[in-house]
């Protein structure tokens, strides 16, 4: 019976060594934030606000689909939307740099909570002028659009470019 008990004891006690001594290089060797091992971006980058990627997007956007003499009542309607939700965002996020330095986790967690239940308002402000916008297209304007609704790019498979 010791033989038995010493069988199964040995290998677990083991493993805990083992665990214990893979745990003690891992904590020792990690960095206490990944947050604060990210390289920073450099100062020369500036952050683009809302309000400019916004018209950037606009600009692009009605170049792609070709927007028509007809669809431009459509088109406003969606555009005002569009900007009025990126004056919204700027608003919101304006020092967010300044703001964030002093919060701490929890803070932080519900700062971020209200930029994600914003963004949910103003995609439920978008997508009725969209949906509007999307009918009157063609149907190589609606392949357009598809294409860059689905991949951020005009036809190019890729990550959209947000930041």
């Amino acid at each position: 019976m010791k033989r038995r008990a010493y069988q199964v004891a040995f290998p677990a006690g083991l493993v805990v060594v083992m665990v214990m001594f893979l745990s003690a290089i891992f904590f020792a060797t990690a960095e206490p934030s990944f947050a604060a091992s990210a390289k920073k971006k450099s100062p020369a980058v500036a952050r683009t606000s809302a309000v400019e990627h916004t018209e950037a997007r606009i600009d692009e956007l009605q170049v792609a689909l070709k927007i028509t003499a007809e669809q431009e009542p459509l088109w406003s309607n969606l555009t005002l939307v569009m900007r009025d939700n990126a004056k919204n965002m700027d608003a919101l996020t304006k020092d967010r740099a300044e703001i964030t330095k002093t919060m701490n986790a929890v803070e932080r967690m519900k700062f971020h909570s209200q930029i994600t239940e914003a963004r949910s308002e103003q995609m439920k402000r978008f997508i009725p002028p969209f949906e509007a916008l999307y009918t009157s297209l063609s149907d190589e304007q609606k392949k357009t659009a598809d294409t860059l609704f689905r991949t951020g790019k005009h036809g190019k498979q890729g990550k959209h470019r947000s930041k």
